[in-house]
């Protein structure tokens, strides 16, 4: 049918058309020499079918007359059933066109697409064997049927080809999938743990999907190795564990020097009682307090230019309000972002910061819980050699802000250390948190230093 179609190519127009003409004008001169001996007017399907190729409709249905009318004119058959052929024959011609001409056209069509199939086919498989991530095609019985170049690498390397062996023994919870669920559709992911061929262990991270075929349900995965992603994350995870047990420590011993200070006063006044000279319990007292001073005195802390780094705060505030939009829907919050364009770097610790915004974003909610009106409005401004943000809530307010900082809040969420802890990460790197008085609801201000290249941080 392709060779056929190449008789049909624009190219050979012209010359199939003269071709055709020349045809029919032979088989008309044949068909005149020969009327007393035989009908040779079928003949006139052979350039009809050439025509059909190239022609529109209406100059098919035209020639397809005319060679109806040539037929007739020296046919040697009775002339009372002239009209009859002559129809017969007209819708004959006619069809035999428009059929050709239908198919080449259809043909034409198919062959386009295919065309465009082949293309696409070739850019996904240029893709799929371009891709740093592994993807994997399966079948039913869990063979894999496709692996590209990254795939090898991943489960297999410097092994025999992973296509054709089972997925079973580099990953088995996939191979589950297919087992356990074989008339499901899927389109998810999912943390698994996968093994090389060498046995070595690590953790996967799976994207898949299943479809059908006629020859029974197969699925699709990308793969990649998140061990590397695993190990970053719980060594970071461990370093902010540090860097906030020192935060925590060094406010606790702060305030528990004031309160030894105030244990010492009394102390020494208690010692001009002569009465109490001699007494064990008392003197074992005044021990006790020097221990305590000394305990206090541990410098557990770290200066702000230790605990900062220069961050880009716009997308600190592009993550948080990844974190808190989902949230805050389900709970029918709206969020007002008022941000000043192009925002200088400032000195923070970035994942201590985010930190404190979610402890803020969460108190703002659970105070607007039971309000009429729930709305959350964040400011980003310049002022002078700081960055304020300050989060107001349309929340119940705050009913005694003098105790907001201490410790251990009556009526608090959880352990009562959220704003505490939340003021202390932020004066470790030179910020503060502070709480700016409103009529209704509640506003706390995140105080930024801006980051000076050459010098310290500037405490605000």
């Amino acid at each position: 049918m392709k060779d056929l179609l190449s008789i049909y190519a624009p190219a050979n127009r012209s010359r199939m058309l003269v071709v055709a003409s020349l045809l029919t004008a032979a088989i008309a001169v044949v068909d005149w020499w020969a009327t007393h001996y035989i009908s040779l007017g079928f003949l006139y399907l052979f350039p009809i079918i050439v025509f059909g190729g190239f022609l529109s409709r209406t100059r098919i249905v035209g020639v397809a007359l005319l060679c109806a009318i040539l037929q007739e004119a020296f046919s040697n058959l009775p002339e009372n059933e002239a009209v009859v052929r002559l129809l017969f024959s007209s819708a004959g011609f006619v069809g035999t066109g428009l059929f050709i001409s239908e198919m080449i056209r259809n043909r034409r069509i198919v062959l386009r697409h295919s065309e465009e199939l082949e293309d696409a086919e070739r850019q996904l498989r240029s893709i799929i064997e371009g891709s740093p991530a592994a993807i994997v095609t399966i079948d039913s019985g869990g063979k894999v049927l496709l692996a590209n170049e990254a795939a090898q690498q991943l489960l297999a390397p410097g092994a025999p080809p992973v296509q054709g062996q089972s997925i079973k023994s580099y990953l088995p919870a996939l191979h589950s999938v297919l087992k356990t669920q074989p008339s499901r559709s899927f389109r998810t992911t999912f943390q698994c743990t996968g093994q090389r061929s060498d046995g070595e262990v690590f953790l996967a991270g799976v994207w898949f999907s299943t479809y059908s075929t006629l020859s029974g349900p197969r699925l699709a995965a990308i793969i990649v190795d998140l061990s590397e992603d695993l190990r970053n994350r719980e060594d970071l995870s461990l370093d902010h564990l540090l860097k906030n047990s020192r935060i925590l420590m060094g406010t606790v011993a702060h305030e528990i020097r004031n309160l030894s200070g105030a244990v010492l006063v009394v102390h020494k006044n208690l010692s001009r009682i002569k009465e109490l000279d001699t007494n064990d319990d008392f003197q074992a007292l005044g021990g006790l307090i020097q221990s305590l001073e000394r305990i206090s005195a541990l410098e557990l802390g770290s200066t702000p230019a230790q605990n900062g780094e220069a961050v880009e705060l716009t997308s600190v505030l592009d993550e948080f309000r990844i974190l808190i939009d989902a949230t805050y829907h389900e709970s029918d919050i709206s969020v007002q972002w008022e941000i000043q364009e192009r925002l200088p770097l400032v000195w923070a610790d970035r994942y201590g910061l985010i930190q404190v915004f979610l402890n803020l974003a969460k108190n703002s909610q659970r105070a607007m819980m039971s309000t009429n009106t729930k709305r959350l409005r964040i400011t980003v401004h310049e002022e002078s050699v700081k960055i304020v943000i300050r989060f107001e809530d349309t929340g119940v307010g705050v009913a005694s802000p003098e105790y907001l900082f201490r410790p251990f809040q009556r009526g608090a969420e959880s352990s009562g250390l959220g704003l505490y802890v939340s003021r202390a990460i932020m004066r470790s790197f030179g910020g503060d948190l502070a709480y700016e008085p409103r009529f209704g609801g509640s506003c706390f201000a995140v105080v930024l230093p801006l980051h000076v290249a050459t010098e310290e941080p500037v405490s605000a």
